[in-house]
């Protein structure tokens, strides 16, 4: 939007100096203006003047009669900044009376924005700021001189407009979707989540709502309608059996595909994990401490991937180093000695278990690049073959787990889509809250996701209303 109206001169008057610019308000004459200091430090510039009447503003709207001044208020409207200092209009609105009918009315501010002691520049300004996704609430009320509050008002108001039909009602997707990604996110401390739904080829949230039960798939499925669901082919999730009865029991059409992150996660934490416990603990009993204490320390190696292996020993040998902040950086007088792999090796040959769950960790690889269906199917069962037979309990529960879940686990095949996407926006959840020190209001905060998710800012479109 273009901030200026009406090109008017105005004079500054201050103690050190006088100043010319325009005050750019249609139908506000500016008569003098004066800077002040203000406690933040910041000049404060009040720009006195005269609002013109209009001749519309002399007709009753009851009997047609022309109306008289019967009385006059100050009023005071935010302005735009000068350069680093504040302004504030300083005039008086005039109101009328109707000598036939007795009705009386408050002649009309143009530039004022509904609801707001501003003007519809700063508004839009404000609008402008937030919608750019740069700044917090705090930083924009620092920039416009307006208080949190208001700013908040204002962008509540900007989310409903762009995301909500009548206020309350979320509008539906833009597009039709092919594949979904489900995943809930922790709200509030005291265990309480919301869960959300995204467009995986977009990345738009769709549907954002609290808990993480099978009443929000069926919410949402309400929300767009049976006739878009059949649109849907898949949909990736993580192995929240909730979602995926929810999605079976409304839309049977639609295969889950359960998140390759996860899998391989749970074979990390629950499998790899604990089996090294559990042998460290045995060797323990069986007074191979040596043995035993070569397990320790050994987490990160037996989860990592031979390929990650061979990167950090290739990297220590280069004599790379981590920083605190996590950043490669060369540092020649400290090389850390290569043999990652190595030590790899020598678990897996001194420990039939570990070898089981390299040979595992190996296969889930290769069946996550099979290029069909059948060649995934044949390797996943193998897996909980091997899983069954080797009589371990931890390796047990994971057959049991990738056979309950065996059809969305091959599906990866056929349609290649994980979490990925929604992972990410639970990154920009968490990047959001902390920025803002939290966010209260819950209805506020969903708003605020629907909006980091979707494309880049537009300044300014061409069907946006500033004047109500």
């Amino acid at each position: 939007m273009n901030y200026t109206q009406k090109e008017q001169i105005s004079t500054i008057t201050s103690s050190q100096s006088y100043l010319r610019f325009p005050s750019f308000l249609s139908g506000f004459t500016n008569t003098d203006s004066i800077l002040h200091d203000s406690s933040s430090g910041r000049g404060v510039f009040r720009l006195r003047g005269v609002l013109e009447v209009n001749d519309s503003d002399r007709i009753c709207q009851e009997c047609g009669g022309v109306m008289h001044i019967h009385n006059t208020f100050s009023c005071n409207l935010w302005h735009l900044n000068f350069g680093q200092n504040y302004s504030f209009l300083e005039f008086e609105k005039k109101q009328f009376l109707c000598p036939a009918c007795k009705t009386t009315k408050i002649q009309q501010v143009p530039f004022q924005a509904q609801g707001h002691r501003i003007t519809a520049e700063l508004l839009q300004y404000t609008r402008d700021l937030l919608a750019a996704g740069s700044y917090t609430l705090k930083q924009v009320a620092e920039i416009t001189g307006l208080g949190k509050n208001t700013v908040k008002t204002i962008d509540l108001k900007r989310l409903k407009d762009k995301y909500t039909i009548d206020g309350t009602t979320l509008i539906k997707p833009e597009r039709q979707a092919r594949c979904l990604s489900i995943d809930e996110f922790k709200l509030h401390n005291g265990h309480r989540y919301a869960t959300h739904i995204i467009d995986l080829q977009t990345g738009h949230i769709l549907w954002i709502a609290h808990g993480k039960r099978k009443q929000v798939v069926f919410d949402f499925i309400d929300h767009v309608g049976l006739e878009w669901m059949n649109g849907v082919e898949a949909v990736a999730s993580d192995m929240n059996s909730d979602f995926q009865e929810a999605f079976e029991e409304k839309c049977p059409h639609i295969q889950p595909v359960f998140d390759h992150f996860h899998i391989i996660k749970n074979f990390n934490d629950k499998v790899v994990s604990e089996v090294r416990k559990d042998e460290q603990r045995r060797l323990e009993e069986d007074g191979r401490s040596k043995d035993a204490e070569s397990l320790k320390k050994t987490r990160y190696i037996l989860m990592s991937s031979r390929e990650t292996l061979k990167r950090k020993d290739r990297e220590a040998a280069d004599g790379k180093v981590l920083s605190k902040s996590g950043l490669l950086f060369q540092k020649p007088e400290v090389i850390r000695k290569p043999g990652s792999e190595e030590k790899y090796d020598q678990l897996i040959r001194e420990n039939k278990l570990l070898f089981t769950l390299d040979i595992i960790k190996e296969m889930l690889s290769e069946a996550y690049k099979a290029p069909r269906e059948p060649e995934m199917a044949s390797l996943i069962i193998e897996i909980m073959e091997i899983c069954y037979a080797s009589e371990n309990k931890h390796l047990q529960w994971f057959g049991r787990l990738m056979d309950r879940h065996f059809e969305g686990i091959i599906a990866f095949a056929t349609y290649r889509i994980s979490n990925g996407p929604i992972e990410g926006i639970n990154n920009k959840i968490k990047t959001l809250r902390r920025q803002g020190y939290g966010y209260p209001d819950d209805e506020y905060f969903f708003l605020k996701l629907f909006d980091i998710s979707r494309k880049a800012y537009v300044r300014n479109p061409p069907s946006h209303k500033i004047y109500d």
